[in-house]
């Protein structure tokens, strides 16, 4: 699994069911998620999706599907999200814990039929955190794993 990758993309979504606003840069706050975003506070603040994941959901679809579909906030490159929840995540500055794999809904057929069954498989819905730090993120940022404790502390 690469520990190194890029913010590729950022969505903004300002009420329920409302569309997916693509956006350069966006607040990060501790405890709430994305200024702005609909969905505040609890363990569901950001929802995130991986780029190669999406590679296989576009595969599966035989079809080049753009990311905003899935409905997430953020698309990061170079970095698998599969099997990650408890691990914190750095979003340039800031910091998210991963507290689970986001399940896809009926909505995702609604957006492209046969969607939801793409996602299903391999973690390709992407993954749910809560936010640690307040900052800002940005398209461009270097995204990447945190020491766990357990390596800290055998670390030389």
């Amino acid at each position: 699994m690469s520990t190194t990758g890029r913010l590729d993309r950022i969505w903004i979504k300002r009420f329920h069911r409302g569309p997916m606003d693509a956006v350069d840069r966006a607040a990060l706050r501790a405890g709430r998620g994305l200024a702005g975003n609909a969905n505040q506070g609890g363990r569901r603040q950001v929802t995130l999706i991986a780029r190669g994941r999406w590679d296989h959901v576009n595969e599966t679809l035989a079809d080049d599907v753009d990311p905003v579909l899935r409905r997430a906030n953020v698309l990061v490159s170079g970095i698998d999200l599969a099997h990650t929840r408890g691990r914190v995540l750095r979003l340039g500055a800031c910091r998210l814990r991963i507290n689970g794999e986001t399940r896809p809904c009926e909505r995702m057929d609604e957006a492209w039929p046969g969607l939801r069954a793409a996602l299903e498989p391999e973690w390709r819905g992407g993954v749910y955190a809560e936010v640690l730090d307040d900052g800002e993120i940005a398209v461009g940022d270097a995204v990447g794993w945190e020491a766990s404790a357990d390596a800290r502390e055998s670390a030389p």
